[in-house]
C-alpha cells in the first residue's frame, strides 16, 4: 500500500473513532433522560425546593435558584416571581410570558433540582429516624423501607401516622402487616409533612 493511502486510511480511522467518542455521551444522556421518569407535570413547587431556570440562548437569565420561604424566586429583569404552588411547567410558562417584554420569543424550561419542601418524618423503631425526602406518590411502605425498615423491637400493630390538615392534627391508624401482604388500600399515600410513628 502506498504511503499516501496509508495516511488516508489512518485519518479516516481516527475520524471515525473521534466521532464514536463524541457520540457516546450524547447517547448516554438520551438513555438517562428516557430512563428517568418526568415528574414536572404534577410536582407542586414549594419553599426550600431548588429549581433550575434555563432561558434558551440567554445565559445571563439562566440560573439555579432556591425557592425562598415566602415562595418567591428572583430572576434578572423580572425581579421576584412566585414559584411555590405551581408546577415547573406552569412556572416556565409564566416566566416566558413576563420575559416577552424584554426577550424576543423566550424559550424557558424549569427543572426540579432538589425536592426539599416534600418531606416526611419517621420516629420510633425504624432503622433511621428523622426526615426523608418524598418521592412522587410515596406510600407508607416505601417510606418505612427508605428509613431502613422496622427494628426488631417495633410494634407493627401500633404504627400510626400524624397528619396536620387545616391546622388540625389527626392520628391515622395503620394496618402495617395487612399492607405488607399486598392490600393496596392499606398502603396509604403520604402527604408532605406526615410523621410516621413506630412504637
Amino acid at each position: 500500500m502506498k504511503p499516501a493511502s496509508i495516511l488516508i486510511v489512518a485519518f479516516l480511522a481516527s475520524a471515525l473513532f473521534c466521532h464514536a467518542q463524541n457520540k457516546a455521551p450524547a447517547d448516554q444522556l438520551a438513555a438517562q433522560a428516557t430512563a428517568t421518569p418526568s415528574i414536572t407535570e404534577s410536582y407542586i413547587i414549594g419553599a426550600s425546593d431548588v429549581i433550575v431556570v434555563t432561558v434558551f440562548k440567554e445565559p445571563t437569565l439562566s440560573n439555579t435558584l432556591l425557592v425562598r420561604s415566602d415562595g418567591m424566586i428572583s430572576i434578572p429583569l423580572l425581579g421576584d416571581v412566585k414559584a411555590s404552588g405551581k408546577t415547573p411547567l406552569q412556572l416556565a410558562a409564566e416566566i416566558e410570558a413576563k420575559l416577552k417584554r424584554f426577550v424576543q420569543d423566550p424559550n424557558v424550561t424549569v427543572i426540579l433540582n432538589q425536592m426539599n419542601s416534600k418531606r416526611v418524618f419517621l420516629i420510633g423503631e425504624v432503622g433511621k429516624t428523622g426526615p426523608i425526602e418524598m418521592t412522587p406518590g410515596m406510600t407508607l411502605l416505601e417510606a418505612i423501607a427508605t428509613a431502613g425498615g422496622l427494628s426488631q423491637y417495633a410494634n407493627a400493630k401500633k404504627i400510626y401516622i400524624l397528619r396536620t390538615e387545616a391546622g388540625t392534627q389527626q392520628k391515622i391508624r395503620v394496618q402495617y402487616k395487612q399492607a405488607l401482604k399486598g392490600d393496596l388500600s392499606l398502603n396509604l399515600l403520604l402527604n408532605p409533612g406526615d410523621t410516621i410513628v413506630v412504637p
